[in-house]
């Protein structure tokens, strides 16, 4: 599957940025005149509108390059999502997608700095680091930027990891968040994303991945923000030239749970 390319600063999207989401559901009038609801989790579908401005001859060329070889809306790719946490369950440890280390314990129901109670505990019982992971298949060669809140009751370490890169930062009682940004291998089809402490115990809270330089405000998850069908939406590709090497650009992109 091919995917979206990222521009040359790194990102998938500028400013201003439209997510449409729709969802569906099927009532069923029974003969007593009674309805029974039920969402439809097949009907629902998700849109961007993605408007450049000041792009260069080369990214447009890039773009312009993508639509083409997808023949507008003919051929579905991988598309990830600008405005949402690429991991799944960003708030639930526990939840299958979350791989942990054969002597972590992953503990929820702890404070989190938002003021509720969805942070996780991390105890790590070996001798050795620990930590637990998630693996995306998103392309290894984009730039990413994985962000934690973290924070532990004596000074103490915590590492994020992007595929075989990684980065350690000091925490202590108060919750800091920790972000780390890299690029991975342009032939990897996915990439591993973990989060490791020594052993004792941390708290951690908001794990996020996105396809950018840098991280944004934390966005709580539960599907992830990877699209692996999505699709143009229009078969045409609208684009202006407002300076030289500068270029306007609109692009309509929607995914639909059924195709």
């Amino acid at each position: 599957m091919s995917v979206y390319p990222q521009l040359i600063s790194g990102t998938l999207s500028q400013l201003p940025l439209t997510k449409r989401l729709q969802t569906r559901t099927v009532i069923n009038n029974l003969a007593d005149g009674s309805s029974i609801k039920l969402a439809d989790i097949y009907g629902g579908s998700t849109g961007w509108r993605l408007e450049y401005a000041g792009l260069t001859d080369a990214e447009t060329a890039s773009l312009r390059q993508f639509f083409e070889s997808c023949e507008g809306s003919l051929n579905g790719f991988t598309f990830v999502d600008p405005a949402g946490n690429l991991l799944a369950w960003s708030e639930d440890l526990t939840h299958s997608v979350w791989q942990p280390g054969a002597l972590l314990t992953v503990t929820g129901g702890v404070a989190d700095p938002l003021g509720g109670q969805q942070g996780f505990s991390l105890a790590n019982a070996g001798a050795a680091a620990q930590g637990i992971s998630q693996t995306l298949n998103v392309p290894g060669g984009y730039v990413y930027s994985f962000s934690v809140y973290a924070q532990a009751s004596a000074p103490a370490s915590v590492m994020l990891s992007i595929g075989n890169q990684s980065r350690t930062a000091a925490i202590g009682p108060s919750w800091a968040r920790v972000s780390f940004t890299t690029s991975g291998d342009p032939a990897a089809t996915s990439i591993p994303l973990a989060i490791q402490c020594d052993p004792g115990a941390i708290a951690v809270f908001g794990p996020q991945v996105e396809a950018q330089p840098a991280a944004s405000s934390y966005k709580r998850s539960s599907t992830g923000g990877v699209y692996p069908n999505a699709r143009f939406q229009d078969d045409a590709f609208p684009c202006t030239s407002t300076a030289p090497n500068r270029n306007s650009v609109t692009v309509n992109i929607f995914y639909a749970n059924h195709l």
